[in-house]
This record gives C-alpha cells, structure tokens and sequence, in this order.
C-alpha cells in the first residue's frame, strides 16, 4: 500500500474518529459471514459504526485525535465500535451480542482518555446510562419540593380538619 493511500486512510479514520470519547475494540474475525454482517446491521440500526482497519494505521489515527489509550489495546484482529446515544449503551449492545455471538471477543475500550480492559467494559454496561442518570437527577431535584408540598398539604389538612370538627360541635 502506498504512502498516499496510508495517509488517506488515516485521514478518514481521524474525521470519524474525531470528538469521539469513547470507542471500543472488538475481534470479530472468528464470526462467520452471516453472523459479521447481522451484527453490523443491528449496531447499525442503533447507529453504532464498525470499521476493520489495519492496527497501525488505527494508532496513528488513534494518536492523531486524542485516543492514545487504544494503543495498548489494538493487537491482533482488531474492530473499531463507536456511536450509539451513550458509552454506556455502546457496551451494553456490545457485551449483549458478545453473549449471544460466543465467537465475538471484546478486547477493550479508550473511555475518555482511559483504557479499559474486557472486564471493565462488561462493568461499565451494567452501570446506569444517560437517561436513567438523568432521570435520577430530576427526581432528586423535583423531591424536596414534593416533601415540602406534601408536609404542607398534610399538616394544613390537618388543621383544617380539626377546625372543622370543633366548629360543627360548638354548633
């Protein structure tokens, strides 16, 4: 392969690359055909982006864009994963369909400058993602106005309770 074809490929892999903080390494060369091309398109579906892609035109694109962490994980048959709503619903397809698919292995991640080996990537889809956090933290704003409206509307409905019953004895 030439130095002009070298340098365009890590050109288009450092634009897709780029402003991702979070991208996984898969080996998906013990797949059969059927099984590759099913995966690729239900990630697809979720828009999550494979790419095969010779490991050192990856580390140098890697390098370029600010993910050197995939350095250390980029060995032997390697696939880029990236895309989905969140990191965490990244690994949780990734890990769901390296269940379902036996011949899928997953090697690691780079999560933000960090690398993460197989293990922390079945942690990482275990915890809570985007939406769920999100959520959380509404409730968590949301609640002590809740306990305030509820303590008022209890204790006022209360008083107006007891009132009521003297007033209809002195009656």
């Amino acid at each position: 392969m030439s130095r002009f074809i070298k340098e365009h490929i890590i050109t288009e892999l450092e634009d897709q690359l780029r402003d991702r903080g979070e991208v996984l390494v898969v080996d998906m060369s013990k797949l059969t055909g059927v099984d590759a091309n099913r995966l690729r398109v239900e990630l697809g579906q979720s828009n999550i982006e494979t790419l095969g892609v010779k490991n050192s035109l990856a580390r140098l694109a890697a390098s370029r864009v600010g993910l050197e962490a995939l350095n250390s994980i980029l060995e032997g048959p390697s696939t880029l994963v990236w895309g989905g709503d969140d990191v965490v619903a990244l690994s949780r397809q990734i890990t769901k369909w390296a269940k379902e698919l036996t011949a899928l292995e997953i090697k690691g991640a780079a999560v933000e400058g960090q690398a993460l080996d197989a293990a922390a990537v079945d942690k990482l889809s275990k915890s809570p993602g985007r939406p769920e956090l999100l959520s959380k933290i509404a409730g968590l704003i949301l609640s002590p106005g809740g306990n305030i409206a509820g303590a008022l509307l209890g204790t006022g409905g209360t008083i107006a309770g007891q009132v009521k019953s003297h007033s209809e004895r002195e009656e």
